[in-house]
């Protein structure tokens, strides 16, 4: 970054201490989400987050991130270290890295001095990991040795220890995450990976290991991306074929904030943009994103009409139809990020829509120029998407006026509830006619709705919004939600609180599920993002033990049953499909609320889906079979 030069010193005088840490363990999940599995895995990167500030202030060059077998995690970086020594005017005399790890929002980020940018201020702070942690160490090498201190729930079990000569520096953190505040305790290694080299694109250069030693032989992976982000489309870009070869970099600096870009278009009919600020995923988009839209529709339309590629009499392009088939990283960097949004994950600040848009008139408009076999390509595709918009809206006409979707009809074969609030009721899509049935006779038709689909749905990743709506199936589940689609989506007028996919636990219902969601990710994105999408788990055995019935989900369940009851003799009942279970069962096992298994859907990596639906469901087979061979052991399939 061409900003002013920050001190070379990160001494105690640096710390700033704002409040105190007592609520975090009384509201866990006002500071980090939830206790269930998403805010586990928060707390590691709470601690990652300091690593990556400090190799954004090109002090740390290598973070290593364990997952250890004894239920810890340990999160290792070569940056300054902690300070150790008391913070100048304290109303104590407790070594600095002491007050970090026990006052919440405490810590060097603050005043500007040591950090000109940070995406850690933007989290509540490692020590609410330490709040939130049975047990926490630290280890931090600084001043010419090594220092050590351990902690309980928040609180210091001794002072800090002075221990051995080094010449190193860097901050070594060992936490195991308290069984009293967390649903689950598990780690899981494909989310933290996604996250780690997501952040590894974001800052160049910098090495990010992933050691899981829970497993022998131990996994390493080490992720470090020369190319920045370059290297992130190029990732996401996987199994498309590519309309230009170079990736358009775009990168300008001012004043203590820095703009970085690369775009590429392909052949894919789906939009995968995503933007950053400050290596945080801004997934609720910003400033920064608008200024790049804006931008980016005016520069293209303008080439086009200069170089005769749009006729007069044609329609300016839209930004829909020019970002089809894009792939792009819009990251920025600034001193003072204002976050706001549901999530608290859009960007506020309105400087950086200003400064992106000029960038990208500057800039995108000479590339354009240099590359005109390219700029022709670009434009050709945007103006295929036009015209597919085009007949889109006829489609869309045509089938409203045949009563098929939106307005008061409903599809015939939707069972629907008594009750309108979107907040109390909820609809199941469900898997072929028989299992439908089922369905209907089992639901609490007060707030449960049922929608029978007949076959698999048409793989939209592989069509455009006019033949998606040629689909009769689709047809009637926008009907059914009521949101409509594409350009006219709103979120105000869903009908249910909840939409649950609800099919068999084999091949089969796994590629019904798939087909599904990628519809729900390209067509109907802000129902994902609110949190409305959910997949209902079915069961795959029934087990009477004690005289009673027990609904068992995967085989791994079902082995720990047995070995809980060695010594009774136990039933067990396998399901083949929900065609086989009566409404009872079906209502016992995936449909009452007090016993149902309901996985919701998050937008909590949106990068990471966009690649998996993009190679699920794309045309590269050689990408998904190595997709799918990576990730087998991940899927709760019965096979």
């Amino acid at each position: 970054m061409s900003t002013e030069r920050l001190r070379e010193t990160y001494e105690s005088k640096d710390i700033t201490v704002l409040e105190g840490l007592e609520p975090v363990r009384k509201r866990p999940g006002m500071y980090i989400g939830s206790t269930g599995t998403r805010g586990l895995h928060h707390l590691v990167y709470e601690v990652v987050d300091n690593s990556i500030d400090e190799a954004l202030a090109g002090y740390c060059s290598r973070i290593v991130v364990q997952l250890l077998p004894n239920g810890s995690v340990r999160v290792a970086d070569n940056g300054r270290g902690i300070p150790v020594e008391p913070i100048p005017g304290g109303k104590d005399r407790r070594p600095a890295v002491e007050v970090v790890l026990t006052t919440l929002h405490a810590g060097g980020k603050f005043g500007g001095r040591s950090y000109a940018v940070s995406g850690g201020l933007h989290g509540v702070g490692v020590s609410v990991v330490n709040a939130l942690s049975e047990r926490f160490e630290v280890q931090v090498a600084r001043g010419g040795f090594t220092w050590q201190q351990e902690f309980a729930r928040g609180k210091p079990l001794g002072k800090l220890k002075q221990g051995k000569q080094t010449s190193k520096t860097g901050t070594i953190v060992t936490f195991w995450p308290d069984p009293q505040i967390f649903e689950e305790m598990g780690f899981k290694r494909d989310v933290l990976a996604e996250r780690l080299q997501e952040q590894s694109f974001l800052v160049r250069g910098v090495e990010v290991v992933l050691v899981d030693e829970r497993e022998s032989p131990h996994f390493r992976v080490t992720y470090q991306a020369k190319g920045g982000l370059a290297d992130f489309v190029r990732h996401l870009a996987q199994g498309k074929t590519p309309l230009h070869g170079k990736i358009i970099q775009l990168a300008e600096s001012r004043e203590r904030s820095e703009i970085d870009i690369a775009l590429q278009w392909n052949d894919s009919y789906a939009e995968s943009l995503h933007s950053f600020a400050n290596t945080i995923n801004t997934h609720e988009g910003g400033m920064h994103e608008e200024g790049f839209k804006k931008a980016l529709t005016n520069v293209v339309n303008r080439y086009a009409r200069d170089k005769g590629l749009l006729k007069e009499k044609e329609e300016n392009l839209i930004g829909e139809d020019i970002r089809e088939g894009l792939t792009g990283i819009i990251a920025v960097k600034l001193a003072e990020p204002q976050f706001e949004g549901q999530t608290k994950t859009k960007l506020g600040n309105t400087e950086m829509r200003s400064f992106v848009e000029k960038t990208v008139n500057d800039q995108l408009m000479t590339w354009l120029e240099e590359h005109p076999a390219d700029a022709k390509r670009i434009i050709q595709k945007s103006t295929q998407a036009a015209r597919a918009r085009m007949a889109a809206r006829q489609a869309r006409d045509l089938t409203r006026r045949k009563g098929l979707l939106g307005g008061s009809s409903l599809p015939g074969k939707l069972a629907d509830c008594q009750l309108t609030d979107p907040a109390l009721c909820e609809i199941f899509i469900v898997e072929g006619d028989s299992a439908g049935g089922s369905a209907k006779q089992a639901r609490e038709r007060s707030f449960q709705a049922i929608l029978p689909i007949r076959g698999k749905i048409l793989n939209v990743e592989k069509a455009r919004l006019h033949k998606v709506l040629e689909n009769v199936e689709i047809l009637a589940l926008i009907s059914a939600i009521g949101t409509g689609i594409g350009d006219e989506f709103d979120l105000a007028k869903r009908r249910y609180g909840k939409v649950a996919i609800l099919a068999d636990a084999d091949v089969d219902g796994a590629h019904i599920r798939t087909l599904l969601l990628t519809f729900f990710f390209r067509h109907m994105k802000e129902l994902v993002e609110n949190g409305n999408v959910y997949v209902a788990q079915p069961p795959l055995y029934r087990v009477k033990a004690d005289g009673k019935y027990i609904y068992v989900h995967d085989e791994k369940a079902l082995e720990e049953l047995r070995q809980g009851n060695g010594h009774k003799k136990i039933d067990i009942q396998r399901f083949k499909g929900l065609g086989e279970m009566n409404a009872e069962q079906l209502w016992e096992s995936a449909m009452n609320p007090a016993t149902r298994v309901l996985k919701q859907v998050t937008m909590e990596n949106a990068a990471a889906a966009d690649l998996m639906f993009s190679i699920l469901m794309g045309e590269n087979v050689e990408s998904r079979r190595e997709f799918i061979q990576a990730n087998a052991k991940y899927a709760f399939l019965d096979v």
